[in-house]
This record gives structure tokens, C-alpha cells and sequence, in this order.
């Protein structure tokens, strides 16, 4: 959900707002929004805060992972699979382990990430997640087949409740007419279902892996959210 999305939705409550007020801001593959109230007293300013808040995750629903200001993508996500007891391990290839890193990120990581692989390689693709070599050349390395792939075999060779992948062109270099730099490929595995979906990203390399990340991050939390209501 990109930041111009947000502020359209609320151009209504933006433009009649007085006190609270809505500020929303971007941030990498995020869009966070502000809402501030002023009273003479911090439990009156909150009384006026909540109805806004409300209204505010009323509307973008699922698009929400949290409203404390406090916590982050990644720590809503172990919280999910804390809530539901599910193991989780990723495979990744463009964004080089990034994902993992940003799950160990938060404290407690250890009870729900089982192990994460950085399979760079075709090889190490096929050896460590069992994609198809015929997969690979057939449709290649960045596709929907090798994602999926890669989401099933992580989860289901390593007895994991969730598998989620990878894939992707972060360039500057390597992209083509049909598969361009930004192109990128996220898998997730979960209760016998393989979803996968295609991002296109723009920027440098260093922008295009790290919206990768947020958006597998918050892919693997809708279908959690999808697939356990």
C-alpha cells in the first residue's frame, strides 16, 4: 500500500481534521500514519485519539500490523506465529539472508525460525530446497515456478509449518526485456497451499532488496492471517 494510496483513502478526514490530526509518512516498503491530539490532559487527548484510530484501522483492515508506535513489521510477524505455534523457515536468493536477519531481529526469534538458507546459486536451489532442475531451466530462476518451488521445499523438507521464499533481480545489471531489474518473486508455503507473489520494485539495489523484504514480510503475514482466522 504505497504512501499517495494512504492519503487518498483519508483525503476526507485529512482535509476536515482540527484536533487529532493525521500525518501519514513513508517509510522503506511502509507507510506509517501519526495521528496526534491535543488536550490538557494526556487521558483526554487519548479519549480524542481512539475514535480516529479506530476509523483508521476499520478501513485498511488487514493493510494494518500494528498501532503501537513501538513495534515493527518483523515483531508482528513472530507474534503471529507465536499466536498460532508455527515454525517458519525462508530461502532467499536476491535479498542474500536479509529476511532471517530481520526475524532474529527481535528477541525470542528462536521459538518460531527454524533455519534460513541463502541459495544464490541454481545449485544450491535444486541441493538445499529441491527445485527442479527442469524448473529452473524452463522458466529460470527469477519465476513464479522457482518461488514456489522454493516456499514447498524449504517448508516440506525441513518439517517446517511455514516456508516462505525469495527470488528476484536487484540488479543494476542481469535484468532483460521480459524479466527487468526490480523483478521479484515471493513464495510462502503454509497448510498444504503454496502462494506466490510478483513484486516490480524500482531504485537501486540496495532500495529493491530491502522493499523485498518488507513486502515478503508482510505477504507471509496476510496468508497467516488468511489461511488461520
Amino acid at each position: 500500500v504505497g504512501e499517495s494510496f494512504v492519503e487518498h483513502q483519508l483525503s476526507e478526514l485529512i482535509k476536515t481534521q482540527t484536533n487529532p490530526t493525521i500525518a501519514p509518512y513513508a517509510k522503506e516498503g511502509e507507510v506509517h500514519l501519526r495521528v496526534t491530539a491535543r488536550g490538557k490532559e494526556k487521558e483526554g487527548a487519548i479519549k480524542l485519539l481512539e475514535p480516529v484510530v479506530d476509523k483508521i484501522v476499520s478501513q485498511f483492515q488487514t493493510d494494518v500490523y500494528t498501532t503501537k508506535e513501538e513495534v515493527t513489521l518483523e515483531e508482528s510477524v513472530v507474534f503471529l506465529l507465536k499466536q498460532h505455534h508455527l515454525k517458519i523457515s525462508t530461502v532467499e536468493s536476491c535479498t542474500g539472508g536479509l529476511i532471517a536477519g530481520r526475524l532474529v531481529n527481535v528477541s525470542g526469534a528462536s521459538d518460531v525460525l527454524e533455519q534460513g538458507f541463502v541459495t544464490y546459486a541454481n545449485e544450491a536451489k535444486e541441493q538445499l530446497v529441491g527445485v527442479k532442475k527442469d524448473t529452473l531451466m524452463k522458466y529460470g530462476a527469477v519465476s513464479e515456478e522457482t518461488a514456489k518451488e522454493m516456499a514447498y521445499g524449504v517448508a516440506t523438507r525441513y518439517q517446517s509449518d511455514v516456508g516462505l521464499s525469495v527470488t528476484g533481480i536487484a540488479g543494476p545489471t542481469g535484468g532483460t526485456k521480459e524479466k527487468p531489474v526490480g523483478l521479484v518473486y515471493i513464495g510462502c508455503y503454509v497448510k498444504g497451499k503454496t502462494f506466490v507473489k510478483e513484486c516490480r520494485f524500482s531504485g537501486n539495489r540496495s532500495k529493491i532488496r530491502d522493499n523485498s523484504v518488507a513486502y515478503a514480510l508482510d505477504f507471509v503475514r496476510r496468508i497467516i492471517l488468511e489461511q488461520y482466522r
